[in-house]
């Protein structure tokens, strides 16, 4: 971890807790359940798409793999290293969303 690391996490985690205490006095445990899941769905959907935008013509993932192919060695490395490096906020994404669903749907049909 680097310096700037110890100093955003305690803000960040604070910040957390403030959406979290927000959103669960305005939309409830089921509504922060729910909040959870959009959270998920949009960051595994950032995930499965981080080579391009999925689309539904087969011309244009064939262009997509052909300029991959054509690409050198170190292009590929540096595409893989930005493409690393765009998806590790979905991660810290994920844990939120999974915190967000079992908060809230586990203490909605609990209580």
């Amino acid at each position: 971890m680097t310096k700037w690391d110890y100093v955003a996490f305690p803000i960040l985690a604070a910040l957390l807790l403030g959406v979290t205490y927000s959103a669960l006095r305005l939309v409830g445990f089921f509504g922060l359940g729910v909040l959870g899941l959009v959270i998920g769905f949009i960051a595994v959907r950032m995930e499965l798409e981080r080579d391009g935008a999925g689309s539904s013509d087969p011309t244009t993932l064939a262009a997509q793999f052909e300029a991959r192919e054509r690409m050198s060695r170190a292009e590929r490395a540096g595409l893989q290293a930005e493409q690393a490096f765009r998806l590790k906020p979905l991660f810290v994404a994920r844990i939120v969303a999974t915190g967000f669903v079992i908060l809230g749907f586990g203490l909605h049909f609990l209580l």
